[in-house]
C-alpha cells in the first residue's frame, strides 16, 4: 500500500491540473510559451500518474477499471466486477 503522503500529493496534482487546464489551453493556442513556463510545474497533466483507487499502487494499473492488477484479480474472483470471470479452456 502506498504512503498516504504520496496519495495526497497525487490528489493535489489533480486539483492543480484541473485548476489551470483552461488557462493552459488558452496560452497554448496563443503560442505564449513563456507564460506557460510561469505556470506551476504541477499544472501540467503529464506529471500525473495513474494509481489504484483502493491501494494507491502505481504499477500494474488497469485503466478500464481504475485498480491495480492485484485488486482486479481479487475483485473478479469474488464476483465484484460484473461481466468479468476467470478464463478456462
Amino acid at each position: 500500500m502506498a504512503k498516504e503522503s504520496i496519495k495526497a500529493r497525487e490528489i493535489k496534482r489533480k486539483k492543480t491540473v484541473d485548476k489551470y487546464a483552461a488557462k493552459r489551453a488558452e496560452l497554448k493556442e496563443a503560442g505564449d510559451y513563456l507564460a506557460l513556463q510561469k505556470l506551476p510545474r504541477n499544472a501540467s497533466p503529464v506529471r500525473m500518474h495513474n494509481r489504484c483507487q483502493l491501494t494507491g499502487r502505481p504499477k500494474g494499473y488497469m485503466r478500464l477499471f481504475g485498480v491495480s492488477r492485484i485488486n482486479f484479480r481479487e475483485m473478479a474472483l469474488a464476483g465484484l466486477i460484473p461481466g468479468v470471470r476467470k478464463a478456462s479452456w
